[in-house]
């Protein structure tokens, strides 16, 4: 536990993974071991697994600290949900949202598993600190407005979930499906998602519904990959580094092609993000791997 973390409430961590890229469970490994390193045994820590079997997860993802936790999340999609995410679910990206609570009693922190931390953003220390019933929920603010169905119901600030945080005994679901009815009765078919961009405006519509978003600023935390508008550059606190998932990138970008760009990109910020969050090298230490 840092200095920064000394007097806060506990924190639940859960991450979301599925069958990604090699580079996708580097960053995971990286971002776990970049918020043990903020919150050590102060909080609790869980890898939340669709898509593949945990087994396989744990041993892509290599060594972790021995407390955290792995869980099969393939179960976990409410009903009322899965009606509307469809079996694409919506890129994948719903899966964020199984379950709802994995830590209901606690103050929870969300991160996709490629938005690395390596100390705690000065919006979520201030967040942590405040009693919970001024704390709201909590957002990441993003390049530009990607809400898609969405986008009439949303705040008008850019906002993504790949790190999300609600404060304890708050439970999203009501306000899921209060959004779902408000934007249902605006359309003429029946919602169903079809890309990302849908399911990240559902919950910022949702989380709005609760009152003002609190929001992680863009200099602390980057949206980065090397496509613009994305930023290059990782932010005073951590990163979420965009496209890491995909196992390819079709295109080009300036000329080369886009893989090629983000498999440089990567090599670019792979060692700076090691050294920073002080994850062991991949297969080093393996007795730390959890069982």
């Amino acid at each position: 536990m840092t200095s920064t973390t000394a007097g806060l409430p506990p924190v639940g961590i859960r991450w979301t993974v599925g069958d990604v890229s090699d580079r996708g469970f580097d960053a995971l490994r990286l971002s776990i071991w970049g918020a043990w390193h903020i919150f050590g045994l102060q909080a609790s820590y869980v890898v939340c697994v669709h898509a593949i079997s945990v087994d396989v997860a744990r041993t892509r993802t290599g060594p972790v600290p021995p407390e955290l936790s792995w869980h099969d999340a393939t179960r976990d999609v409410p009903p009322f949900l899965r009606m509307v995410l469809g079996n694409g679910m919506a890129e994948g990206a719903g899966w964020k949202l199984a379950p709802l609570r994995y830590f209901p009693f606690r103050h929870e922190l969300s991160l996709d598993n490629d938005c690395i931390l390596w100390s705690l953003p000065p919006s979520l220390q201030d967040w942590l600190a405040r009693p919970v019933r001024h704390a709201g929920c909590v957002l990441a603010e993003d390049v530009q407005p990607c809400f898609g169905e969405f986008a009439p119901e949303c705040p008008r600030r850019a906002l993504h979930a790949g790190l999300r945080a609600l404060p304890p005994r708050f439970d999203p679901g009501p306000l899921l499906r209060e959004a779902l009815a408000r934007r249902q009765r605006d359309v003429s078919t029946p919602l169903a998602f079809t890309c990302e961009r849908d399911e990240e405006g559902l919950q910022a519509a949702a989380l709005s519904l609760a009152g003002p978003l609190r929001v992680v600023p863009l200099e602390e935390v980057t949206v980065c990959s090397p496509f613009p508008p994305h930023l290059p550059h990782l932010g005073s606190c951590g990163a979420q580094l965009v496209g890491l998932n995909a196992r390819s990138i079709d295109g080009e970008s300036c000329g080369r092609p886009a893989d090629a760009c983000m498999a440089e990109h990567w090599e670019r910020h792979a060692g700076d993000l090691k050294e920073r969050t002080g994850a062991p090298a991949r297969f080093e230490l393996a007795g730390l791997a959890s069982v």
